[in-house]
């Protein structure tokens, strides 16, 4: 019994029954094992339920890192991560929701990508394709925006719950030490322009560009 084989039975079950259903006894039913076994592995039910985003999340940034290819393009990466990530809502609707709503590491990242690591590995492809400082934070916010709205739609529609589970929302908490950044020179130089609040902006900018394409089909007519 490991933390990984918890963690994939754990989303198994969630696919299988829902979250709302799980529980740690039925979990470690579910593994052959009493419940309290499993906590040698997880300390609380906010615990698994953080330990199943980074999972799903982690196997997604090893995928998308392998990949990534400096001739590609940067126009590349953002279409192979934007399928890696509706991938995953596909595979785990019930599980997306979760992964959509989880608390962040810190307070300023946004999910889809929620790890500190993937925050870095984002802007660090998009700087390295030669976006400014100000572009990559930018492309970071509406690229995120339109994945976490397009996919809870999709999963939505596939009968998945969307409200958030408070047992993970819990660790949202304003009195969480500040992290070390130092591991990431990306985040910790972009800290102050990634914790600006721009959502009218950005919802008024996202509803141009749909009414552009409107026009554009029209057009066509």
């Amino acid at each position: 019994m490991t933390r990984a084989v918890i963690l994939d039975a754990a989303i198994a079950f969630i696919d299988t029954h829902g979250l709302d259903k799980l529980t740690m006894r039925r979990l470690g039913a579910t593994c052959g094992v009493e419940a309290m076994a499993l906590y040698r592995h997880v300390h609380s039910r906010g615990d698994l339920l953080t330990g199943i985003v980074d999972h799903v999340l982690d196997q997604l940034y090893t995928d998308q890192l392998a990949a990534r290819r400096q001739e590609d393009g940067w126009q590349d990466y953002l279409l192979r991560l934007a399928h890696g990530v509706r991938q995953i809502a596909l595979n785990h609707p019930q599980v997306f929701p979760l992964v959509a709503t989880a608390a962040p590491e810190a307070p300023w990242v946004r999910p889809p990508l929620r790890s500190l690591r993937w925050m870095e590995s984002f802007l660090d492809t998009l700087i390295c394709y030669g976006f400014t400082d100000n572009a990559a934070v930018t492309a970071y916010r509406t690229y995120t925006s339109f994945l976490v709205g397009q996919l809870l739609q999709e999963v939505s529609a596939a009968g998945a719950e969307l409200h958030p589970d408070e047992a993970i929302l819990d660790e949202a908490d304003p009195t969480t030490p500040v992290l070390d950044l130092r591991d990431y020179p990306h985040l910790q130089r972009l800290e102050p322009a990634l914790s600006e609040d721009h959502s009218t902006a950005e919802f008024e900018e996202m509803l141009e560009a749909i009414l552009d394409r409107l026009e554009l089909l029209v057009a066509r007519r």
